[in-house]
Formats: structure tokens, sequence, C-alpha cells
């Protein structure tokens, strides 16, 4: 018990705990005030916002409801070259000509209270989420079928705080202007169905082929209810799977909200989409179709924007398109007035992208040899469209060996009998090999041993780390088989465009784009910046640009003609190739190929050309001859048009490289030469074995592949027109181990073997891949060990070594 010294303390004492109990109170009062001051300014605040907001909406157009404009698409220069089809060309319907079902399909799972609210559905925007959580994604949206009118009528697409609160502003004063009849009529009518479709009367022609909509089944409504929400994505003539999936679920919301009977419902799910499905495709809008079609991809992949807003937003997309070029690529593709050798077959294709070597920007883009470009269509610039072949040489084998093990130019490697890590045999076309080479010999020729040994000792992880930087992304992992171009996935030509870029760009690497700013009608834009990244070393770059330089003017290069006299440029080519079994089963020729390739740049311009079929493999073959020199032909006649006038810069040398024949780099391994000599210096592991005469084919492994992988010939000297008359390389500057035996393939008409392709300078032998090729390197035995490498392994004079 406390001890007080006088009355007086007690009373201090007691009055002190009175007064802590009641400071206490005016304490929690002070905190509830500010809390409730700190809300009234919010409120208050976004009252004031909201006012904002609404007086800044725009009005209500009854033209706008029922009419929407399509993005206007502009070139490099800002000229207006066409514009996205609107709603001009729907087949507009009364809602009286339309079924109840057809109705009840987009209030089912568009807006399932849409005749109880007012415009906006407070209850709706926390019922979405449970919908969409017991029911599966795209279920139930939050935005009613109102909104989405004002939407797609009068607001940009931005996902901002503004635009949210006009279209809720605006769908409660479009509720007390029109009818629910006459909301649900209107956006039937303007909603967009992808393949060019406007309103429900169009789709029923488009996908249906049903002029009156009362024709239209339950499992037909159900299937147009399902496409506004995500149009590319549902349409169910090229997704199939997921436009039958969201189908079901809007039948099932037809029955869950008693619409329809469930006998009903169990009918209409158990019809297939493919039976329902009598697809009338557009006719052809643009003649950039290809190029326009991958502009749409762009700039669906931009938050905020939807495929149904390049349709009716009616912004402006300015774009990099080159028209001169574009125009000119589109002949020559897709007539016959440049190139006289197009195979007389509705199945071949060719695809072609032409990029701005230091921007990455896409100034062509022809994805389709057939004049009638149907929108969304099949584009072979942008599609994987076949192996790559001897193609990927440069990105997987040797320029990873520049970049990461700083290889010379000259660096020795021995072409002799070789495996792969798993021990299977490795064989060059005619059995026989060159001994040592020069890396630059190896890649000039393309020989195929050289090339998988360059990835050996690279590495798989450091050479499939080298192409990602280079753009390439693989499905699978990589495989030894992916030095030749044994890849189980294709590749497309805009790839091949952006990786070859990088070497003409110093070694830096930018992402290929065809899009430079968007407009939106009230005036906001957004600029785009394609990602830039140093991918390489800038002596990677100029030594490997060196190199190529000698695919299109070496004698025994397998690319000359694609060359254009004048120009410094550099290229490969790549070609793929058909198993035994295949071209047995399917019934074609020795020597004919699937898919031939020509990659090149300049300072200015990359382009990638792709050549090959339509479909699978078996829908046709690249003959061998005149056939197998179409891609050659069409890069050359895009460079010559393209460059024509203008000068165009060599590739500059970077201090980083050192020597006057052979280069290498100034600070690393090899190390300069300290005789001035500028022969290439050996690596130490190869000097006992420079002298390696060529193996005859009586000592090569016994057990041999019934056929080998393609190696690629010396390709004819450049001309504008292609030579009757194909020269063989000149014996002379055949490599000295050279054996007699390959010394008499220079006959095209004599030593070849049965199944290879005629011998000429100009044509590609197919070399099979071994039996006993890892079935991992391209998931078919065909691309084992050339997998298309189109490559003469052998030698420039070995004409039985064809050119990929």
């Amino acid at each position: 018990m406390a001890n007080y010294q006088s009355r007086m303390d007690r009373r201090r004492a007691e009055d002190a705990k009175s007064s802590g109990k009641n400071n206490k109170r005016p304490k929690f009062k002070k905190v509830l005030i500010s809390i409730m001051i700190v809300l009234l300014i919010g409120t208050m605040a976004g009252t004031a916002t909201a006012a904002a907001y609404i007086w800044d909406a725009p009005p209500l157009d009854p033209d706008e409801l029922l009419f929407s404009e399509g993005a206007t698409i502009y070139d490099m220069n800002d000229e207006e070259v066409g514009r996205l089809q609107g709603t001009e060309n729907r087949s507009y319907r009364n809602i009286s000509e339309m079924p109840e079902h057809l109705k009840d399909a987009f209030i089912a799972v568009e807006d399932y209270r849409f005749y109880d609210h007012s415009g906006i559905d407070i209850r709706r925007i926390g019922g979405a989420v449970v919908a969409n959580i017991t029911d599966g994604f795209g279920a139930e949206g939050a935005s009613t079928i109102t909104q989405q009118l004002v939407k797609q009528a009068f607001l940009s697409t931005d996902q901002t705080v503004k635009r949210k609160v006009q279209e809720q502003w605006l769908a409660l004063q479009l509720e007390r202007q029109y009818s629910k009849d006459e909301i649900l009529e209107m956006y039937l009518n303007i909603s967009y169905f992808d393949s060019g479709a406007w309103g429900v009367g169009e789709a029923s022609i488009r996908y249906f082929n049903k002029e009156e909509l009362n024709e239209l089944t339950i499992a037909d409504a159900a299937v147009l209810a399902a496409i506004p929400r995500r149009p590319a994505h549902y349409n169910p003539d090229s997704n199939p799977e997921a436009a039958e999936e969201r189908r079901d679920l809007v039948i099932s919301l037809m029955e869950e909200q008693a619409l329809i009977t469930d006998e009903e419902a169990e009918e209409a799910r158990e019809v297939s989409i493919e039976d329902q499905l009598e697809f009338t495709p557009a006719g052809d809008n643009f003649a950039y179709q290809s190029f326009i079609d991958h502009v749409m991809e762009e700039v669906e992949d931009i938050d905020g924007i939807e495929t149904v807003d390049l349709y009716a937003a009616g912004f402006d997309i300015y774009t990099t398109i080159e028209i001169e070029a574009q125009d000119y690529a589109r002949d020559v593709i897709q007539s016959d007035d440049y190139i006289s050798q197009y195979p007389d077959d509705e199945a071949f294709q060719a695809g072609v992208t032409l990029l701005d070597t230091e921007t990455g920007a896409i100034r062509a883009m022809v994805g389709n040899r057939q004049e009638s470009e149907a929108e969304r269509g099949w584009n072979h610039a942008t599609a994987a469209s076949g192996q790559p072949g001897s193609t990927v040489k440069p990105l997987l084998d040797y320029g990873p060996a520049i970049d990461y093990l700083q290889w010379s130019t000259g660096e020795t490697i021995v072409d002799e009998p070789h495996e792969y890590s798993d021990g299977t045999a490795i064989r060059n076309y005619s059995g026989s090999y060159s001994g040592s080479v020069s890396m630059r010999d190896a890649l000039v020729r393309s020989l195929n041993i050289p090339a998988v040994k360059a990835l050996q000792e690279v590495g798989l992880a450091d050479a499939q780390s080298f192409a990602e930087g280079l753009g390439l992304n693989f499905e699978n992992d990589m495989t030894e088989g992916y030095a030749l171009g044994g890849f189980s996935e294709g590749i497309s030509s805009l790839d091949m465009a952006a990786a070859y870029a990088a070497f003409g760009n110093d070694g830096v690497y930018n992402e290929p784009h065809s899009v430079r700013k968007i407009v939106f009608r009230d005036g906001n834009e957004i600029e785009l910046t394609p990602d830039s990244e140093r991918v390489m070393n800038d002596y990677t770059a100029y030594m490997m640009s060196d190199m190529l330089k000698g695919v299109l003017t070496d004698p025994a290069g397998t690319g000359q003609r694609a060359n254009v006299d004048g120009l410094p440029l550099s290229g490969k080519t790549g070609t793929s190739n058909f198993t035994e079994d295949e071209r047995q089963n399917y019934g074609f020729p020795d020597g004919a190929v699937p898919d031939i390739w020509f990659n090149g740049y300049t300072t200015r311009y990359t382009a990638a050309v792709w050549t090959g079929h339509e479909g699978e493999r078996s829908s046709g073959y690249l003959a061998s001859g005149e056939e197998q020199q179409i891609a050659r032909d069409i890069f050359r006649h895009i460079m010559a048009n393209v460059h024509e006038g203008e000068g165009t810069e060599d590739f500059t040398r970077p201090d980083s490289v050192c020597g006057n024949g052979e280069l290498y780099v100034c600070e690393g391994d090899p190390s300069p030469q300290t005789d001035d000599s500028t022969d290439p210096q050996p690596r130490e592991e190869d000097e006992a074995e420079d002298d390696i005469e060529e193996v005859p084919e009586e000592e090569v492994q016994e057990e041999e592949a019934p056929e080998e992988p393609i190696d690629e010939a010396p390709d004819e000297e450049s001309t504008e027109e292609p030579a009757d008359e194909e020269e063989t390389p000149d014996p002379e500057e055949a490599p000295e181990e050279e054996t007699p035996d390959e010394d008499s393939s220079e006959d095209p008409t004599e030593e070849a073997p049965d199944d290879s392709v005629e011998e000429t300078p100009t044509e590609e032998n197919v070399d099979e891949p071994s039996e006993d090729a890892p079935e991992d390197d391209s998931g078919a035995d065909e691309e084992q060990d050339d997998a298309g490498d189109d490559d003469n392994e052998d030698d420039g004079d070995d004409e039985d070594d064809a050119e990929d």
C-alpha cells in the first residue's frame, strides 16, 4: 500500500489517475475525426474527378452506334496505304429477324441480367468474380451489353479509370434514350466476329452459309455468342477446339438459366463444330495482306487493345512498310515476270521478309505465292515454314565458336570420319573427306563435319544461349543434330531475317517490328520502342560477315547464284531433305528436297527467303535443277532492287579484329602471327593432322547409312539470268588431299550415287541421314545427319555435294 506523506499528496495522486483516463477519450476522437475528414476529402476529390471525366465524355451520336470505323494504316513515310474494314460491309438485321435462342445465347454468356439493370450492374461486378471461379475463366464479364456497345461505339481502348467512368456514364444515358430491344439490336449488329464478319447477319453467312437468321440452330447461336469476347481466339474456323469448348459453355449457361431445355442442350452439345461449319472466306482486302496481318498481331499484343478495336476504334497505325520494296517483292513472289521456273503446283509456296539491318524495321513481307491473300490467312513469312538446313551454321556452330572460343577465320578443323557424342557416325555425302580445312573454307563450302565439331567444342548450352540471343526459341532441348539444321520444329523467315541482321549490325540484335506508333481518335498516342541488345562481340559479327561473303563470291561457294555484282553481300544457303523411305512412299524422285532457304544481308537490308510446299511433307517437293535455285533468285532480285541507285557501305572492321587474309581477335586466342604470315594457325591438337589426306570411300566406316545428308555443292557464278550451262569449279582449286575418287566426281553424270541430286554446280545433292542417327535431333529419322543441311559436306570440287 502506498504511503503518502500527507492528505494533499494522496489527492494529487488520485487526480493524476483520473486525468489519465479522461485523456484517452480525446485522442480517440481526434483519430476518428481525422479519418472522417480524409474520407470526406477523398470522396469529394473522387466526385470532382468523376465529374470532370463525365464532362469530357463524348456525346451519344446515333450514327456512331450503327457504324464503326476500322483502323487506318500508314507506311514508313506516313502515307496512307489502306484501311481495315469496319462495319460498312455488314448485313444489318432487325431484332424481329433474330430467333429467341440467338438473343438468349448472347444474353446468357454476356449479360444475364440485361433486362433487369439500367446500364451498369453492381451485383454483376461481384458475381463475375464468382462465376469465373466456378464456371471457368471467361464464363462472365463485368461489363454489361450496354457498356460493351458504348465502348465499341464511342471510347478508346485504353484501360484507365477515366474511360471506365465515361463508359458507365454513357451506358446510363443510353438506357434512358433507347429500349432494351433497340440496344440489343445495335449490339448484335456492331459486334465483330473475326474473319471480316461484322454483326450476326454477316457471321451467319461467313461460318454457316445461312442467309436467314431463323435457320440458325441452338448450337449455331452458341458458336456465334462465343466469339465476340475474343474473336481471333474463338474463331471456329481457325481454332475449332477453343471455339467448341466455349460454345459448350454458352449452351450450359443457357440451360442453367432455363432458356433451353435439358434435351435441347444435350442435342446441341452432341454436334461437332466441324459438322456445323460451312465456312465462306472474306474477299481480299489488301495488296499487302501478309504485312497487314503481322501489323494486326503486333497491335493485339499491346495491353488494352483488343481485336475488335482494330475494326471499330478508328485509330491510326503508323507502320514501317516501304511501299516500293513491298510492291516489288510481291511481284517477284506472286508473278512469273521475274522467275520463270516456279513449279506449276498450287501447293508450292514462298515466304520472304525484308528488314532494315540497322533497326529491325520490317520493310517488306510476302507470305503467300497466290495472288489472293485472305485476311488472317497462313503467312509463310511469319509461320514456322520448315527446317532451316545449313542456314543455322552461322547461328549455332561458327558464330558461337568465334564469340566464346575466339576462333580465327583460319581456325583449322579436320574434316575426317567423326561421330556424334553418342557414337553415331557422321559421314560426308561421298564417303570421303577433305582433311584439314579452315573455318572459312568449311563455311563457304558448307561442310558438315567441321560444323558439328565446332558445336561440340562450344557446347550445347553456350550454342543455344547464343542462338536465343538472336531471337530463336527452341521448343525442345537442343541436340548435336541441330548443328546441321536438324530441328524438331520449324523456323520462320521473320526470325531468320532478324537473326542474320545482327551480324550486319555490328552484333546488335533488334526485335523485328512493323508498328511505329498508334494514334487514337482522342489524340492520345502510343510510341512503340522495340527491344535492342548487343548479343555478340563486334569481332564475331564482322568475322562472320567476312566469311559469309565467300558463300556468294568464292568459286566454291554455294550461293553464287544469289550474288549481286558490286554489292557487299553476305549470306548462306540452306536445304532440308527427305529420307529414302519418304521418297519411296511419296513417289518422289532422287534429288527431291522439301525446303530451300537463302538468308543474306548488307549494312542496309537483310532478307530471308524460304521456298517449299504448304502442308505435310508429302504435299510436294523441289526437283533438282532450276527449282532448287528459286530461293537464290528471289533473294537476288529483291536485294538488287532495294539497293538500286544508292551506295551501300561495306561492313566496318572493328579495332578488335586483326589480320589481312584470315582474321583473328586481336586480344585472345588464337594470338597474332609472329612471322607476319596471314596463314591460319592450326590448333595444337590439330597440328599433327595438318597433312591428313582425304580418306577414300573404302576406308570409311563399314556400316554406312543408306543415304547421306545433303551437302552443298558450289553454285554457279552469279548472273542476272539463270544460266543454261553451269560451270564446275576449277579442279586446281580443290584441296590437295582429294583422292582420285573425288576428282572423278567432277563429272556430274558419272560417279554420283543413284540417290544423289544431279551433280551440277547449281544443284543440291541429297545426303540422307544415317539410320543410326540420334532420334532426338529432329524428331524424325530423316533429319539426322544433315537434317536438311544442304551443304557440300565435302569440298567445292565434289559436285556430289549438293549445296545446302
